[in-house]
């Protein structure tokens, strides 16, 4: 540059600025940009991490075309009452879709979730529900074909353990609920039934998926209580060569509740989007995906379409059986109580 004039090296110098300053600003503007992309996380239980991957891969485009910005959706998965403990003891969750109400509850006198969660979205806040069948080796060789035969000598049953997971508390609470319906509505008789099925559990895993992979990956045990959706995904990816289903006469219902974490989703800024999340769970295209995997859709119309994929059974509810999720775990399930009672490995 020592043979370039003045009048060159200065209009280098403000081509070199402006270059500079132009570049600057881009990297600004597109870390502005990165800053304002919204975030959710979806706090859940083990068996949903393939439905609510497909439901976010569905959601982002939906809120980009309704005019808002380009979101990312991040899920937390495990055993369900796990999940909630974590939420309640400061992960950072915008939105909460459990497997039971008393997760849900929980994080009430916390102030996390409003004390009406349950009004605020439709079927009291339950986009699905699903229920708990039974996953046995090819052929059936303990032939089980209902509560009954997992009591038996012999049998192994592969079940989540209740304290930590909705899916196990179902599981017992279905147990509870077969002796109760056949056994003359006597709880002495429901109590000792339970305890020998819990006689027949090798192993608690913590969720529902860990209790998938004991059964179906280890090899462990002769049949797997899990929910209905599970089963059917363990057969997709694993293989119908390895496992039927059984489906017994008569099974516990199963809610689904969800929640907005509103003091997080306040700090988050993502209240509105987070609210607009859990409604999109009761469109009818989350619906279809949500009968497509298994779960039994909240609309009535979409679950009769899809009637073929949800055998009949006789659903019993924990109201009926327990007389609601919080007396259930006050009785059943806290430290103490009649699980800890029977369960004495």
């Amino acid at each position: 540059m020592s043979n370039t004039s003045p009048a060159s090296r200065s209009l280098f110098r403000r081509d070199f600025v402006r270059r500079t300053l132009l570049a600057s600003t881009l990297l600004l503007s597109a870390s502005l940009a990165h800053a304002e992309e919204p975030k959710l996380l979806n706090s859940s239980y083990d068996v949903t991490r393939e439905f609510y991957k497909q439901v976010n891969d569905l959601f982002v485009p939906f809120w980009k075309a309704k005019g808002g910005a380009t979101v990312q959706v991040d899920q937390s998965h495990g055993g369900s009452s796990k999940q909630a403990r974590a939420v309640l003891d400061g992960l950072e969750a915008d939105v909460v879709t459990f497997n039971q109400s008393t997760d849900v509850d929980l994080l009430v006198p916390a102030g996390l979730v409003a004390a009406d969660w349950r009004t605020k979205f439709p079927h009291n806040a339950s986009p699905y529900t699903s229920t708990i069948l039974f996953l046995v080796r090819k052929g059936n060789p303990k032939g089980i074909k209902d509560w009954p035969d997992l009591v038996k000598s012999g049998a192994q049953v592969i079940i989540p353990n209740p304290k930590t997971s909705g899916n196990g508390r179902y599981s017992y609470v279905g147990a509870w609920a077969w002796s109760i319906k056949n056994e003359g509505g006597d709880e002495a008789k429901a109590k000792d039934f339970v305890k020998k099925l819990f006689a027949n559990v090798p192993v608690l895993d913590t969720g529902g998926r860990g209790a998938t992979n004991s059964f179906a990956q280890n090899g462990i045990g002769d049949v797997l209580l899990t929910f209905e959706n599970e089963v059917h995904l363990t057969i997709r990816e694993l293989g119908a060569d390895k496992f039927d289903v059984v489906v017994p006469p008569q099974s516990i219902l199963a809610d689904a509740p969800i929640a907005i974490v509103e003091p997080v989703a306040k700090k988050h800024g993502t209240t509105d989007l987070a609210k607009a999340y859990l409604d999109y769970l009761f469109t009818d295209e989350v619906q279809e995906v949500a009968a497509k995997n298994y779960f039994r859709p909240a609309n009535p119309e979409i679950l009769k379409k899809h009637a073929a994929s949800f055998p009949e059974i006789k659903l019993v509810t924990i109201d009926e059986i327990l007389g609601g999720w919080k007396k259930a775990l006050e009785v059943h399930f806290k430290d103490g109580g009649v699980f800890d009672q029977i369960y004495a490995r």
